[in-house]
């Protein structure tokens, strides 16, 4: 286990907003920084990031945290693996404590967390091979130097070479003590019933590792170099458990902070692509690792721009990709170029002809947005035919069709106009049919997920418990007020001064009140605890605490969705929430105590036909009623 004074200075050290800032595009919104969530689809920036308090909040997903809790969100990190990773990025030396682990901390070693472990290990193993074994360096090394490689870039992508014999690593896998069901569970192996000792899956080939947005190593990809065997050139991983090929671009965790600085991402279609672009200093480049480009992939991205070049070599399967890439950026108001290189160049091949500068005019200069793009592939098909010309013409409105924004529409139209002599009318008319067919498509689903939203809506309003609101209120206030001092005055009129925490729990233990929430008794739990040692614990202790819910509450407390203008410099006053602290303790108190008393009152009435004497039952209710009409008279006061 770490050790708490290194997790101490690992909460010292990092900065939620440059951990946050690797996965999501921010920008500046007064003392907070903003950007489109990473966990939800949305068109209105509702992530909100605050460097102050070093938290962070996503409103339309209801999550929020640390920058610890964000990592183990979007890395599906354990909470130790989530601090490792922040240890490195921070330069900060891991101290382990030297107890012995219990047998549930044992336990928590599950397999997803071995599959990291033997990925890691076999991408060792693979770099090992081809820089230190003679097989290695003879095949696999001189491949890479024959396409021109740099060490660096050999080492930078983590390259390496699996060797000819069949169970090189597998057996290299069982001495190190991994089970064959892991080995099997990874795809870096496999076990037929002929040979039980196994076989490596990528043996003879060159590996280039599939990392993670955060550098951890997934899969592989990995080419075979002999032209005479009668198998597929590439093989890649299987999908595992933390391998899913649709949710990973390759070269995102090298070329991530090239994409943001550049604000442009160019989209490759191979390995080679990918690393000879780095090679030549272009870093601002991901490849969707040999598979077609999926919604998935364009979040990945968008979270670092909205910009997007695609290189294609030319070929007729590369063109024929890039049209359905192309509908599937627009979906996702993706701001598309696409660049075709000249016959017989890729992206590989041409970087390697030029120099950086000149590769960087070639593409800047050269790419197409996608009418021009589309017209140029398809009125060259058309010819002089009409009819074909029409289709053509048809088949880019089609694109149109998939923009979201009405004014881009309407832009893009007026190129169409232009470029075509048509009338934006008929345009408009094509559009308009464009939409209603791409509607008949998506309808069926959209009508079922309005449904299945109207029913989480109905079941919400159906389930609400004011009396659980009134509570996570109480504890949103000790969260964010806990140690502000408030002055009252006792029955006989005596002025006396208490904290907010201290109000609060004594309000909750007076009445005897039995917590609605496992959470909030958590955190109950944690600040009486804190008042018998002196200690006043507030939002700031509980998000070092290893619990993510604890820290989304605190997120919730502490992140507000909107920062007030400065009406101040409109002759406009008004109090802020902070300012009137005292009044919102003591009308929440009032209104959380007059709920818990329906509470009661309801549950009084439902033993009355129950039991055989109810005359003191009456009594009781009687007496609730009185008090409930109380309160009513004070909240009406404060109100």
């Amino acid at each position: 286990m770490i050790s708490k004074a290194t997790i101490d200075k690992i909460f010292s050290a990092i900065r939620v907003e440059e951990i946050v800032g690797e996965y999501v595009q921010l920008k500046r919104a007064g003392s907070n920084f903003k950007g489109l969530s990473p966990f939800h689809d949305e068109k209105t920036p509702s992530f909100i990031v605050s460097p102050s308090k070093q938290i962070w909040k996503d409103f339309s997903s209801g999550k929020g945290g640390t920058a610890i809790s964000f990592l183990m969100e979007i890395e599906n990190f354990t909470y130790p693996e989530a601090l490792r990773h922040a240890a490195k990025k921070y330069g900060i030396e891991v101290e382990e404590d030297r107890r012995e682990y219990t047998e549930e901390e044992k336990q928590q070693q599950t397999d997803k967390e071995l599959l990291y472990k033997i990925h890691e290990v076999a991408n060792d193993f693979f770099q090992n091979q081809l820089f230190e074994s003679e097989e290695g360096k003879a095949v696999g090394y001189s491949y890479f130097k024959e396409r021109e490689l740099r060490d660096e870039i050999i080492r930078k992508f983590q390259l390496g070479y699996s060797p000819e014999q069949r169970n090189a690593f597998t057996e290299y896998a069982l001495n190190k003590g991994y089970s064959k069901e892991i080995l099997e569970k990874s795809g870096l192996s496999v076990f037929p019933e002929s040979v039980p000792n196994g076989v490596d899956r990528f043996r003879e080939r060159v590996i280039f590792p599939i990392h993670s947005f955060s550098g951890r190593v997934l899969g592989f990809g990995a080419r075979i170099l002999k032209s005479n065997v009668k198998t597929a050139k590439y093989l890649n991983s299987p999908e595992t458990e933390i391998y899913h090929k649709s949710n990973v671009l390759y070269g995102l965790n090298q070329s991530k902070q090239a994409i943001s600085k550049n604000n442009l991402c160019l989209l490759v279609e191979g390995y080679m692509d990918v690393i000879a672009l780095h090679q030549a200093g272009i870093e601002n480049v991901v490849s969707s690792s040999g598979t077609a480009l999926t919604v998935e992939q364009i979040k990945l991205i968008k979270r670092l721009t909205e910009n997007v070049t695609i290189l294609f070599d030319g070929d007729a399967a590369g063109i024929k990709a890039s049209f359905r890439s192309i509908d599937m950026l627009l979906s996702e108001s993706m701001n598309i170029r696409i660049l075709l290189f000249p016959d017989g160049d890729d992206p590989d091949s041409f970087s390697r002809k030029h120099p950086q500068e000149f590769v960087e005019n070639f593409i800047k200069n050269e790419a197409k947005d996608f009418i021009d793009f589309k017209a140029e592939i398809l009125l060259k098909e058309a010819g002089e035919d009409p009819i074909k010309k029409a289709e053509a013409i048809r088949d880019i409105v089609k694109s149109v069709a998939f923009v979201r924004n009405a004014l881009k529409q309407e832009v893009y139209l007026k190129e169409i106009s232009n470029r075509f002599g048509l009338s934006e009318q008929s345009l408009f008319n094509e559009l308009n049919v464009q939409k209603q067919i791409k509607n008949q498509q998506t309808q069926p689903q959209q009508r079922q997920e309005t449904k299945l939203k109207l029913e989480k809506v109905t079941e919400a309003f159906e389930t609400v418990n004011p009396l659980l609101v009134l509570e996570e209120k109480l504890v949103e206030l000790m969260l964010k007020y806990g140690d502000r001092i408030l002055d009252r005055k006792d029955e006989e009129d005596q002025a006396y001064q208490i904290t907010v925490i201290e109000e609060i729990i004594s309000h909750l233990e007076e009445d005897s009140y039995e917590v609605q929430s496992a959470l909030n008794q958590k955190i109950i739990e944690e600040i009486k605890q804190g008042i018998t040692e002196n200690e006043l614990r507030a939002g700031n202790f509980f998000l070092t605490l290893m619990d993510e819910n604890v820290a989304g509450t605190v997120a919730n407390a502490l992140v507000e969705p909107y920062e007030t203008s400065n009406w101040e410099k409109h002759q406009i006053y008004f109090s802020t929430e902070e300012e009137v602290v005292p009044k919102i303790v003591q009308d929440v108190i009032y209104r959380h105590k007059r709920e818990f008393i329906n509470k009661i009152i309801n549950d009084m009435k439902t033993e009355l036909s129950e039991t055989e004497d109810n005359e003191e039952t009456y009594r009781k209710i009687i007496s609730l009623n009185q008090l409930r009409k109380q309160l009513d008279e004070k909240l009406y006061r404060v109100l």
